[in-house]
C-alpha cells in the first residue's frame, strides 16, 4: 500500500479553536425541536406496558372523537401503508431468521415500550390525552429476560415460527484451533459479562415530517448521524422514490451511535402527515429515550486462550452470546458480530476460532452505541490475557508485549479483516513511560502506608476505523454504500465551500474538513464554509457520521479534491502573473512566486474573479470557468487506529467504591488534524468508557420491566467522578487513506473496562479477586471480595 497523497505543512496539525463553537456556546445553535412550521401537529406514542403479550384489539374510537385529535393509526393500518418492515442493513450470518417487524406492533409485542399505536394532535399535550383514551386487550404472555432464560428448552417463543429464540449463528476460524489447544503446555479459560448500556445524548430523537400531497415529496428534518441512509430506507419503507424524499439534519446534540440506527418514529411521523397533510413533530421523552432507543453492550463471552510456558499464545477460542432484544435493530447482528471478529485483537495468534450467536430477549432493540462491539471484544482479550499471565507467574505486560502484532507484520490479516499498520510494543512502552512520569507508582507505595489501596491497570486496543470499502463491506452483509463523497469549491471572492454528507454531532468534524481544506489550498481558516445537513444541496455520504470514519475518509477526500483545485488555482495565477505554476506558491490566500512573497501576487479574491465573473483574458483559454472539485473515497481497506489504556485506580475495602484517580490513553490514529479535537474525543470516550465500566447498567426485573427509567436509577457519571485525563500520541499513518488518516471517534471506550477491572485486581493483589463482570458496583465489588475470602478460607 502507498500513500496517494502527501499532508501539506500549516493548518493540518494545528491546535486550532472548533469553528462551531461560537454559535453552540451562545445559543444560536438550531434543534429538530426548534423546527416549527405552519400549521404543525404534534404526535405522541401509546407503548405497551408489557414484555410479551398478544394484542387482543385496538379500540381508538374515542381518541379519534377528542377535540384537537387528526389521526390515530394502529399496527394494522401501518402495515397496510408501507411497502417494507423495518430495515436492517447489517446482514452478515445470510441464514439468520428476520424478525421483520413494522413501526406499530401488529398481533404481538414483544417489549416493554414497544409501540402500539401512535396519535397526532394540534400539541403534544392533547396527544398525551388522546393516548390514555386508547383501550388496547392484551394477553400477557411469559417473558423471558436473560440469555439463559430466553436458551432454556422450555422458553416462551418471541416467533412462535421459530424453533427457538437463537435467531443466528456463525463461526469463523483461522487456522488450526484444534491442534493449538491439544499441544499446548497451558490453556486458560474465562466467562465474561458485559452489562447492558446505551448513549444518553443531551438530545433526545426527533423528527419532524411534511409530506406534501400535491406533489408527493416529504421533507423531514430528523436528528440524524446518516441523513443519506436515512433517506433511501424511508424510501423503501413507504415505498417512495427517494428523489421525493429531501432529509435536513439540524444541529445534532450528540449521537453517540443512537441517533445511526433508522427507528419506528421517523415512519410513523411520515404517515402521520401523509394521513393529515400537515406537518408532523414527534419528539421522544427521556423516559421514552430508555425504552425505546436502541441499546447495546450486553454480552456473554466464553473464551479460551492456548499458549507455551513463555506465554506465546497459539490459539484462541471464543463464543460470543448476544443479548439481544424482541426485534432486530438498524444494524441487526452487526456490533455483536464485530465483537467475535475482533476476538483476537491486536495479538499476532496463528490459531483463532470465533463464534457468535444471536439470542432474542424481551427486551428492546440491540443497536448501536459508540465503540459498537470493540469494547466487548477487548473486555474478553485483555482479560484472558491477565489471567494467563496470573497463570504463569509473568507480568502481564511482559505477555502482551511477546505476542502484539510486530510492525515488519502489517498488513496483518486477522480471522477477518486486514490490519494496515502500526507499532504495538511501542505504544504500550510509550503508556508505561508515561505512566512512570506521572509518579503512579509511588503514589501506590504512599497509599500503601496509609492503609490505602490503589492499582494500576493497563489494556490495549485496536480500532476498526475508515469503514469504506463498499465493495468489502457489501461482501460482508452491509445493504449500504460506505464510500464519502466531498465536493470543495473556490467562489467568486476568493471563499471556500465544502459540502459534505457527514453530520456535526458536536465532534467538530466542521472544523477539522475546514482545516483540510484551508491548509491544502494555502487560504485562512476563517474563509472556508462547510456546510452539511441536507441531502438535497450535499454530496452521498454512504454510511453517514459513524464507525470512526468522518475525519479518515471525509478528510482524505477533502485533501484529494482541495488538491486538485489548487492545482487548478496555481495554473489560473501562473497565467495572470505570467510564470510558471510550478514556481508559484499560495500563502494566507495570496498567490506569488516561490521565495518572493513582496512581489508580483494575485490574491484568492483575483482567481474568483477570473473563474467566474471576468474570464475574457484572465481564464487561460483551455480551463473551464468555476472553481470546483468533487472527490469520491471508497478506499481498499478499513484503517487500524490503536493504543494502550492506563488507571489508576483506588478500590474501598469496606464500601466497594472505586475512585479513577489517573487515567492515560497512548494513541496512534495516523496523521493528526487536530490535536485539540483529538484529545476531546479520546476524553469523551474515555468518561464513557468509564461510566460502562463503574455505573451504568440497563436493569430489567424478573418480568420484563425496565428498572432504569430515567437518570434517577441510571446512574452517569458527573465531573467530579472523571479524573483528569493524560494524552500521549504516536504517528503510524494509514498508506491507503489519502494524507494518512485514520480515525479515533470510539477509541476511547473501548479499553476502559479492561483497564479499569485490572486496576481494581491490581490494588487488591493478595486477595486474588477476579472480576469478570461489568459495571463493577460497589455491591458486585463486595461480593467479589467475599468471594475471594470465602476461597482463602477453604483453601
Amino acid at each position: 500500500m502507498t500513500v496517494t497523497q502527501q499532508v501539506p505543512p500549516g493548518l493540518i496539525g494545528a491546535r486550532v479553536r472548533r469553528k462551531e463553537d461560537p454559535r453552540l456556546l451562545t445559543g444560536r445553535a438550531q434543534f429538530v425541536d426548534d423546527v416549527v412550521l405552519p400549521r404543525m401537529l404534534e404526535a405522541a406514542v401509546l407503548r405497551s406496558p408489557h414484555a410479551h403479550a398478544r394484542i387482543r384489539s385496538v379500540d381508538t374510537s374515542r381518541a379519534r372523537a377528542l377535540p384537537g385529535v387528526f389521526a390515530v393509526l394502529t399496527g394494522p393500518e401501518v402495515r397496510a401503508a408501507c411497502a417494507a418492515p423495518q430495515p436492517v442493513v447489517w446482514l452478515m450470518i445470510p441464514d439468520q431468521r428476520m424478525t421483520g417487524q413494522y413501526a406499530l406492533a401488529v398481533g404481538k409485542v414483544r417489549y416493554a415500550g414497544q409501540a402500539v399505536a401512535v396519535v397526532a394532535a394540534k400539541n403534544r399535550y392533547v396527544a398525551e390525552d388522546a393516548l390514555a383514551l386508547i383501550e388496547v386487550d392484551y394477553e400477557v404472555l411469559s417473558s423471558v429476560n436473560t440469555l439463559d432464560e430466553a436458551l432454556a428448552e422450555d422458553a416462551p417463543l418471541l416467533y412462535e415460527e421459530w424453533p427457538d429464540n437463537v435467531s443466528c449463528r456463525q463461526t469463523i476460524p483461522k487456522g488450526d484451533v484444534e491442534t493449538a489447544f491439544a499441544e499446548a503446555d497451558v490453556v486458560v479459560t474465562e466467562t465474561l459479562e458485559f452489562g447492558r448500556q446505551m448513549g444518553t445524548p443531551l438530545e433526545t430523537r426527533g423528527v419532524v415530517v411534511s409530506w406534501d400531497p400535491l406533489s408527493d415529496r416529504l421533507e423531514a428534518w430528523l436528528s440524524t448521524q446518516s441523513p443519506n441512509l436515512a433517506r433511501d430506507l424511508l424510501g423503501e419503507v413507504l415505498g417512495l422514490p427517494v428523489e421525493r424524499i429531501r432529509v435536513r439534519t439540524p444541529d445534532v446534540g450528540g449521537g453517540f451511535g443512537n441517533k445511526f440506527d433508522f427507528y419506528a418514529e421517523e415512519v410513523l411521523a411520515a404517515l402521520l402527515s401523509r394521513r393529515t397533510g400537515r406537518p408532523v413533530k414527534l419528539i421522544e421523552d427521556r423516559y421514552e429515550s430508555f425504552v425505546a432507543n436502541a441499546h447495546s453492550r450486553e454480552q456473554r463471552i466464553e473464551v479460551s486462550v492456548a499458549a507455551k510456558s513463555d506465554g506465546t499464545i497459539t490459539g484462541l477460542r471464543g463464543t460470543v452470546w448476544a443479548v439481544l432484544g424482541g426485534q432486530l435493530a438498524t444494524v441487526g447482528i452487526g456490533p455483536c458480530w464485530l465483537s467475535m471478529a475482533l476476538l483476537s485483537g491486536p495479538y499476532d495468534i496463528p490459531n483463532v476460532e470465533g463464534t457468535v450467536v444471536g439470542v432474542v430477549t424481551n427486551k428492546s432493540p440491540y443497536g448501536s452505541y459508540r465503540g459498537w462491539g470493540q469494547p466487548k471484544c477487548n473486555f474478553a482479550h485483555e482479560r484472558i490475557v491477565e489471567k494467563l499471565a496470573r497463570e504463569l507467574g509473568l507480568p502481564v505486560n511482559e505477555i502482551r508485549r511477546r505476542n502484539l502484532i510486530a510492525p515488519n507484520n502489517f498488513p496483518y490479516p486477522s480471522p477477518v479483516f486486514f490490519y494496515d499498520s502500526g507499532n504495538y510494543a511501542e505504544c504500550l512502552a510509550l503508556a508505561e513511560r508515561g505512566v512512570a512520569e506521572r509518579g503512579w507508582p509511588g503514589q501506590i507505595a504512599a497509599a500503601a502506608r496509609e492503609g490505602r489501596s490503589l492499582g494500576i491497570g493497563y489494556a490495549f486496543h485496536i480500532e476498526i476505523t475508515a469503514l469504506g470499502p463498499t465493495r468489502i463491506m457489501n461482501g460482508a452483509g452491509l445493504q449500504h454504500g460506505s464510500f464519502d463523497e466531498e465536493v470543495v469549491r473556490v467562489d467568486s471572492s476568493g471563499g471556500v465551500i465544502v459540502r459534505t454528507g457527514l453530520s456535526a454531532l458536536g465532534q467538530g468534524i466542521q472544523t477539522a474538513l475546514a482545516q483540510v481544506a484551508a491548509g491544502t489550498l494555502g487560504v485562512p481558516l476563517d474563509s472556508v464554509t462547510v456546510l452539511s445537513g441536507d441531502t438535497e444541496t450535499t454530496p452521498f455520504t454512504g454510511y453517514g457520521t459513524g464507525a470512526s470514519r468522518g475525519a479518515s475518509l471525509g478528510g482524505g477526500a477533502v485533501l484529494r479534491a482541495s488538491t486538485r483545485l489548487r492545482e487548478k488555482v496555481l495554473r489560473v495565477a501562473g497565467h495572470l502573473l505570467e510564470a510558471d505554476p510550478s514556481d508559484l506558491e499560495i500563502a494566507d490566500g495570496r498567490i506569488s512566486v516561490v521565495g518572493n512573497p513582496s512581489g508580483p501576487s494575485v490574491t484568492m479574491r483575483d482567481i474568483g474573479d477570473a473563474a467566474y465573473r471576468r474570464l475574457a483574458g484572465n481564464l487561460p483559454g483551455d480551463e473551464n470557468p468555476t472553481l470546483e472539485e468533487r472527490d469520491v473515497l471508497d478506499p481498499d481497506n478499513v484503517a487500524f487506529s490503536y493504543g494502550t489504556t492506563a488507571a489508576l485506580v483506588e478500590a474501598d475495602r469496606e464500601t466497594g467504591a472505586v475512585t479513577v484517580l489517573g487515567y492515560l490513553v497512548a494513541h496512534d490514529c495516523g496523521t493528526v488534524i487536530n490535536p485539540t479535537i483529538v484529545d476531546g474525543q479520546l476524553h469523551g470516550g474515555a468518561a464513557q468508557g468509564i461510566a460502562g465500566a463503574l455505573y451504568e447498567e440497563i436493569v430489567y426485573d424478573s418480568g420484563g420491566q425496565l428498572l432504569t427509567r430515567s437518570f434517577m436509577d441510571y446512574l452517569l457519571p458527573t465531573a467530579s467522578e472523571i479524573p483528569e485525563f493524560a494524552t500521549l500520541h504516536m504517528t503510524t499513518t494509514a498508506g491507503h487513506i489519502p494524507g494518512g488518516f485514520k480515525g479515533m471517534g470510539e477509541a476511547g471506550t473501548i479499553g476502559a473496562a479492561s483497564a479499569i477491572t485490572a486496576a481494581i485486581e491490581a490494588a487488591l493483589p493478595e486477595l486474588g479477586v477476579s472480576l469478570t463482570r461489568v459495571p463493577v458496583t460497589p455491591p458486585r465489588l463486595l461480593d467479589a471480595l467475599d468471594a475471594a475470602a470465602r476461597i482463602e478460607e477453604s483453601a
